[in-house]
């Protein structure tokens, strides 16, 4: 039969020192004894049992739900659920004790104050010191220089700020200590000063430890009343991995105390030197330098803030509008990873992507009937880079080559006429030539797709190539104390054949 009087109150057991526990809670905790309420524990592991024990103040524990479910959100949901049909059932108030304030890193009473009022269920909640009280206390620092708690089994390198002192809960053991310090040395060096504060405040069992951030997992003694402060940091250098600072450094220097040099740039002036950084970014992967990537990537961006820098100056949008629309789109444009669809294979993938572009569009107003199928191909693009893209548009809508051998006869028709062009320098002007060299560059590209090759891979395959092979050349006549103006051309090839063939004998 339901209770349709049903009370459910919360109550904290405080952090185990049975001197903190407040006159309130302990009234409460007495009606138990007095068969006035029913009693139940989260757990039976904390300091406060034994003072319940001594009083013989009857309760039941949810220590088997641990056992019974996988994963701590199912045991809370089942305490929660168990908990409300209880108070259903009963005729009497029911307690509910959990450790420390129930306010505080207690997710069955989270999921009990959305629960109980459509179950029609009158929840109280009970105050009791949390652990935070004691850490404020122990650890000795005052949380208004600024503080956040966090929880060690959902923490990650987005959630640190190392200019506010951090407090991380729910260290339950080892292992947790040495996930939480890999999370940790995202953003702190590995020789940072941490404390582990083990059972604070509860007399014979306090322990706390001051150790390099390194050895955080090295610490004994973990269990449900363990802590670790992250005392926050005064050194600029823990602020370097934080995008935040990135952004203050640019603006200082684009202020009127900063740089004159960045001060005085446009997006005008910076357009080559955006696309100099990302050929220098090109260049670190074709050497597989990782190091030299990073500082490149480093360059690359900094042209990012600078450029929306300058718009945040005028009031048009910030670097944080630019990583929102990012963050926007690619969570739209994914669908079968963010949503409900589903891709099997990068082919599928493109395709949804293309959708939701062209469902962008309408919805901007944009006509995609009266687009050209060409639209959408920079103008900037490197000529092979640009051929390669608007050769994949038109075929697209059949505009395309079916064999390769076709393609092949196109190139040989090409260079006809190319040659043609040259063996009638009086017929065929410059523009002439110009664009039948361009019709052969062009339809090289189209044999490159059909190899399903990049040619711009290609070319610069064999620019280093050339480049290599110059080189030795240039060293043997060194080694020879020669010139080129001394050297005839079959000597250089002989050298050049001779670099050919080191370069087969390489491993590669």
């Amino acid at each position: 039969m339901s209770n349709i009087n049903a009370q459910l109150t919360v109550v904290g057991l405080g952090t185990g020192d049975e001197d903190q526990l407040t006159l309130g809670v302990w009234k409460k905790l007495q009606l138990a004894s007095q068969s006035q309420a029913a009693l139940y524990l989260r757990t039976k592991d904390h300091p406060m049992v034994h003072m319940l024990d001594s009083h013989q103040i009857p309760y039941e524990t949810f220590d088997e739900n641990y056992m019974a479910h996988q994963s701590f959100e199912q045991v809370y949901e089942s305490i929660a659920e168990a908990l409300i049909q209880t108070a259903k059932e009963k005729s009497g108030e029911v307690i509910y004790a959990v450790p420390g304030h129930p306010m505080v890193a207690e997710y069955t009473v989270q999921l009990l104050k959305q629960r109980c009022p459509s179950e029609g269920i009158t929840l109280n909640v009970m105050g009791g010191e949390s652990f935070l009280d004691q850490a404020f206390l122990r650890f000795g620092f005052d949380p208004i220089d600024g503080f956040q708690l966090l929880d060690a089994t959902s923490l990650s390198r987005y959630t640190l700020n190392p200019h506010l002192h951090t407090v991380i809960g729910q260290v339950y053991d080892t292992y947790t200590a040495s996930d939480l310090k890999i999370s940790l040395m995202d953003m702190y060096a590995d020789d940072y000063r941490v404390v582990v504060g083990h059972s604070l405040g509860v007399a014979g069992e306090e322990m706390i430890i001051e150790v390099p951030l390194h050895e955080l997992d090295h610490v004994k003694g973990y269990g449900n009343l363990s802590l670790v402060w992250v005392p926050k940091s005064e050194r600029d250098e823990d602020d370097y991995r934080t995008f935040g600072r990135l952004h203050e450094i640019v603006q200082i220097l684009r202020s009127p105390d900063g740089c004159p040099w960045d001060r005085e740039q446009t997006h005008e002036s910076l357009r080559k030197n955006l696309i100099e950084e990302a050929y220098e970014v090109l260049e670190t992967i074709d050497e597989d330098d990782p190091e030299h990537m990073c500082e490149e990537l480093g360059d690359l961006l900094l042209q990012v803030m600078l450029h929306a820098q300058m718009e945040e100056e005028i009031g048009t949008f910030t670097v944080y509008d630019v990583i929102a629309g990012l963050n926007e789109k690619l969570i739209r444009r994914h669908p079968h990873v963010f949503g409900e669809n589903k891709a099997e294979d990068a082919d599928e993938a493109l395709v949804n992507w293309n959708a939701m572009k062209a469902e962008e569009k309408r919805k901007k107003g944009i006509d995609v009937a009266k687009q050209s199928v060409l639209d959408g191909v920079p103008r900037e693009l490197p000529g092979l880079m640009r051929a390669m893209k608007l050769q994949k548009k038109a075929a697209t809508v059949g505009f395309d080559w079916t064999e390769l051998e076709d393609v092949l006869s196109k190139v040989d028709e090409e260079l006809a006429e190319l040659r043609q062009a040259i063996a009638n320098p009086t017929e065929a002007g410059a523009a002439e030539r110009l664009g039948e060299l361009g019709d052969v560059l062009f339809s090289i590209v189209n044999v490159a797709r059909f190899l399903k090759l990049d040619p711009e891979d290609a070319i610069a395959q064999t620019n280093r190539k050339f480049v290599g092979r110059f080189s030795y050349i240039e060293e043997q006549l060194r080694l020879r104390g020669r010139s080129f103006e001394q050297t005839e051309l079959s000597e250089m090839e002989n050298y050049w054949q001779e670099a050919k063939k080191i370069a087969k004998q390489s491993p590669q």
